[in-house]
């Protein structure tokens, strides 16, 4: 079922990609044009082909919010599909794909300049998803990614509303329903902390590694335990340890874009090294994904060295792995475009809160994770107050 959406969404977020260009270029040339003289009657056509066009960015604004909420809600399901195991192999392939679609996000966008210190936040973002493979089996796809997007949103807010890391302090019209979003943001994480899942593990046959089944045939090694370590302690510890590792996952996810900001935010100041930099983030996102390659490799090499030169190699994986790579990158461009065409103060919080809440039906409705009426209730109250407090810290910025 994902297989199939996956081509028609590539083609749509390429379409969004060569409109962002357009309407990039489309704004150099007004630009250049405006020290021209124009009668009455031209500046009164502009007027209404500006209001069109800005009719137009914010359609392309919403479509793009939608198709990343769809996207990041989403592209960890393939885990659900097939055994990962310790997720090490599954991580580096996903990461592979997210740069592959960088690559081709960057020729679209005529290779922007590239800073070395955006792949900082790419370092971040990659450590961050290591444990995503032992929080769905822990705890499940759809609290996983509650838990983890409340602490992203808690993260973002914090950092951008106090000027943390250097970025430049984010001031508010109504810090009242501010900080009342945020503490609705920190509320539901600590009500999801109480929704009790039903993790469905696979059956040992489907769960030993590539690499391991020719050396047991060959007769080279004794067999080897095929579970992860998640998986052979007991139900109340690892729901602890999922819950834990999803807070401090969104922790890391919420700053992997703070070199970003700082670069933006100190563009204007021209004792800086970043002066004159571009305020559009795709620009950014070459440079983001290759940091998260990077750090990829450098850590699948060193769980390589620790395995001894044996890891856990599922051949399942590869298809699957590409294909959440995929959905993840698409889903980060889509979220950069619907930044430019409605502004940060809007996409970000319905974005955040919005995969989540997909994530969620998904890990419900279709994974049966959350079972029982009190459950689901729990489910419901927690993400209707992410939601509301997501919401309240758009208002307020507005």
């Amino acid at each position: 079922m994902l297989e199939a959406k996956s081509p028609p969404l590539l083609l749509f977020v390429g379409a969004l990609l060569m409109a962002s260009c357009q309407s990039r270029k489309h704004a150099a040339e007004q630009g250049a044009q405006s020290g021209e003289k124009f009668a009455i009657g031209k500046l009164e056509t502009m007027s209404l082909v500006l209001n069109s066009t800005n009719m137009t960015h914010f359609v392309y604004g919403i479509a793009a919010n939608v198709a990343a909420v769809l996207l990041y809600g989403s592209n960890f399901a393939p885990i659900k599909r097939v055994e990962t195991g310790d997720g090490m192999f599954f991580h580096w392939v996903s990461c592979a794909a997210i740069w592959v679609i960088s690559v081709i996000g960057n020729v679209l966008l005529q290779t922007p300049r590239f800073y070395p210190f955006v792949m900082l936040g790419g370092v971040i973002w990659a450590t961050g998803n290591i444990a995503v493979t032992t929080i769905v089996k822990a705890i499940g796809l759809g609290l996983g990614s509650l838990i983890w997007a409340s602490s992203s949103m808690l993260m973002g807010w914090a950092s951008s509303r106090f000027g943390w890391f250097g970025i430049t302090a984010v001031e508010v019209s109504r810090p009242i329903l501010n900080y009342c979003g945020a503490a609705l943001c920190l509320l539901s994480g600590l009500i999801f902390f109480f929704v009790r899942t039903n993790v469905e593990l696979h059956p040992v046959s489907e769960s030993l590694p590539l690499l391991i089944d020719r050396r047991m045939n060959s007769g080279s090694y004794g067999p080897a335990s095929p579970e992860c370590w998640i998986e052979v302690i007991g139900p109340k510890t690892r729901r602890f340890i999922g819950c834990l590792l999803a807070v401090v996952s969104g922790l890391l996810y919420g700053s992997s874009f703070v070199p970003i900001y700082y670069i933006k935010s100190h563009s204007s100041n021209r004792e800086s090294m970043y002066h004159g930099a571009s305020l559009y983030d795709l620009d950014y996102l070459f440079a983001q994904c290759s940091g998260i390659f990077v750090a990829s490799t450098v850590y699948f090499a060193i769980y390589c060295a620790a395995m001894k030169n044996r890891p856990r190699v599922y051949s399942r994986v590869i298809l699957p792995g590409l294909l959440s790579g995929t959905m993840w990158s698409l889903a980060t461009y889509c979220w950069c475009l619907a930044s430019n065409y409605l502004s940060p103060v809007i996409s970000f919080p319905l974005v955040s809160a919005g995969y989540a809440l997909v994530a969620a039906l998904l890990g419900t409705l279709l994974f049966k994770e959350v079972k029982g009426l009190a459950n689901c209730l729990v489910l419901f109250l927690a993400s209707c107050v992410v939601l509301t407090g997501s919401m309240l810290t758009a208002v307020s910025k507005l």
